[in-house]
């Protein structure tokens, strides 16, 4: 069975790959601001959600089209992810420049924040999507207070202009994060834990996905 992951973030490949899962990468290239102008008054859970579900919408389409040389159609699981950070209220994203990521550690230096993640896993079997479920993971982060040299240094990396709350925690942002209360793979991009859940409420255990890997479910 295979297990395709509708995102670029290496990060969430990363810490699937760790987990016994080599997984097949296809970006949905989602307009996000879109899918966030569409859905009007809506909760932070309910954005990451529906972000997370649009990519993997996207990608099962495409994949369930997929023929391989024997003329089997794809059997397998697409997983969309998606990422921010809610702090003092406020929804942000990746900042994309050193400024909005300077402003950003302004805010979050000595205070904490909650990341959330959206998830959506579909299950695609016989040339068409099958089932789909969805949900979201939330782990309260504690950041510390670098200095004026050390955040310029890491600003410098170019790390935290990508990624959702302009830090890491696997990466040069791990020695600015004081503590987390939750599932630190969330924080990262994938949560392991509610991914296994939602794959077994679609019937695919997490064992058959490690079997796929070829390496042993132990």
């Amino acid at each position: 069975m295979r297990l395709v992951l509708a995102s670029a973030s290496p990060a969430r490949r990363a810490v699937l790959r760790a987990a016994g899962v080599e997984p097949d990468v296809v970006v949905s290239d989602v307009d996000e601001e879109a899918v966030l102008a569409a859905l009007g008054e809506a909760s932070p859970a309910e954005r990451v959600t529906a972000l997370a579900l649009t990519k993997a919408r996207v990608v099962a389409g495409r994949v369930a089209e997929e023929v391989d040389g024997t003329g089997t159609a794809f059997d397998g699981v697409v997983i969309g992810c998606d990422s921010m950070l809610e702090l003092e209220g406020e929804l942000v994203g990746k900042p994309g420049t050193v400024e909005a990521a300077r402003g950003r550690w302004d805010q979050m230096a000595g205070g904490y924040g909650e990341l959330l993640t959206g998830h959506a896993v579909i299950r695609v079997r016989a040339g068409a999507p099958e089932a789909e479920i969805s949900g979201h993971a939330a782990t309260m982060v504690t950041f510390g207070s670098p200095t004026t040299a050390e955040l310029e240094a890491y600003l410098g990396s170019g790390e935290p202009l990508s990624v959702a709350g302009a830090f890491t925690l696997d990466g040069l942002g791990g020695w600015f994060v004081e503590g987390i209360q939750g599932d630190p793979s969330n924080v990262v991009g994938i949560s392991l834990p509610l991914t296994r859940h939602l794959l077994g409420e679609l019937g695919v255990a997490v064992s058959d996905l490690w079997a796929s890997t070829g390496r042993p479910a132990g």
